[in-house]
């Protein structure tokens, strides 16, 4: 089975990018399921119903998020009704919707395959242990799907190592998400696990992480507040594909996607 997961999608670039380029890369690498982080659809801060259809529609299989799931007011109903949609299960109990989601894969229809979606605590919103919450979540589905690909959506890349060593041989990918740039340090780890630290993002490279570079210049060199706008040249896709052996739910392998989007 092939898995394609794809980089934080930034605002309308990161969707147009989609609509132009998802159909072939699934056909020409004969993806069974589509995986992508969306808490920045929407003008790169949290996503809203509407787009998240959108999202769907396009021929993604599953959302994740992270810590601006909830920025977006509108999307409160919705996450509790589109189980497609994931929060970090790590979020405090009672908060919408759910951070583990279980699909059958687009093309047989019977292979299961479940989708995580975790949060880190270091330099970020105070959420509950991501390591114990795994463990719980894992220990539920242990006999019902041997397919599991983790998003851990966190700001460091020590606490990202340490969940992909603490998860090997556990899942079948630990896929990191967050911080926009994609890292090359893809392997798969001694027990069958794959992973990389940061997926990296879909939207405009010529930007700081996503946002106009001119504003985050400006911010850092004199200290005061700019309003975020999102960039729009230099589109790029990054994401990675795993294989995964169905009958042990080891990865085979991973590759990274690195690769530009035509403006025409």
């Amino acid at each position: 089975m092939k898995v394609l997961f794809l980089g934080d999608i930034f605002g309308k670039p990161g969707r147009i990018c989609i609509s132009k380029e998802l159909k072939n890369i699934v056909e020409k690498n004969l993806i069974d399921v589509v995986i992508a982080n969306g808490e920045n659809t929407a003008g790169g801060l949290g996503i809203s119903p509407r787009i998240c259809d959108s999202l769907f529609e396009m021929g993604i299989d599953v959302v994740t998020s992270g810590n601006h799931i909830y920025k977006k007011k509108e999307i409160y109903d919705y996450i509790d009704t589109e189980p497609r949609l994931l929060k970090p299960a790590n979020y405090p109990p009672n908060t919408p919707g759910n951070g583990l989601y279980i699909l059958s894969d687009r093309n047989t229809g019977g292979e299961k395959v479940a989708i995580i979606n975790i949060c880190g605590r270091v330099f970020i919103e105070n959420f509950d242990c991501p390591f114990r919450c795994i463990d719980k979540l894992l220990d539920d589905i242990k006999n019902e799907v041997k397919i599991i690909i983790v998003d851990f959506h966190a700001e460091v890349t020590s606490e990202k190592v340490a969940m992909g060593w603490y998860l090997d041989g556990r899942v079948s990918a630990v896929i990191g998400t967050h911080t926009h740039v994609q890292t090359a340090d893809e392997r798969i780890l001694p027990k069958g696990t794959a992973y990389i630290t940061d997926v990296g993002m879909v939207g405009p490279r010529d930007s700081v992480i996503g946002v106009r570079k001119d504003l985050i210049m400006e911010r850092f060199v004199t200290l005061m507040p700019q309003k975020f706008i999102v960039a729009k040249d230099d589109n790029w896709i990054n994401g990675v594909i795993v294989e995964v052996d169905e009958s042990s739910g080891r990865a085979i392998s991973i590759v990274r996607i690195n690769s530009s989007v035509s403006n025409d």
